[in-house]
C-alpha cells in the first residue's frame, strides 16, 4: 500500500512523533498516532465529519 500520511504543521515534539496522522485510501479515512504507527483506525469521511461536528458542538464535553 502506498499511503501518504499527513500531520499538522503544529505537531509537537522535537521529532514530531506526538501527533495524529491522517490519510485517505480507497475511499476511507485512516488515522494513526505517529508514536504507534502500526495501529490504524479506519472510518468513512461521513463518520469522521459526524464525530468532528459532535466535538465542536460539545457533545463529548462530559467525558473530560
Amino acid at each position: 500500500m502506498d499511503i501518504q500520511w499527513r500531520k499538522s504543521s503544529k505537531s509537537s515534539g522535537a521529532e514530531g512523533n506526538h501527533c495524529l496522522e491522517l490519510a485517505e485510501y480507497g475511499g476511507e479515512i485512516l488515522l494513526r498516532e505517529s508514536d504507534d504507527p502500526g495501529v490504524v483506525i479506519r472510518t468513512t469521511p461521513g463518520r469522521l465529519r459526524a464525530l468532528l461536528d459532535g466535538v465542536k458542538a460539545g457533545e463529548f464535553d462530559d467525558l473530560t
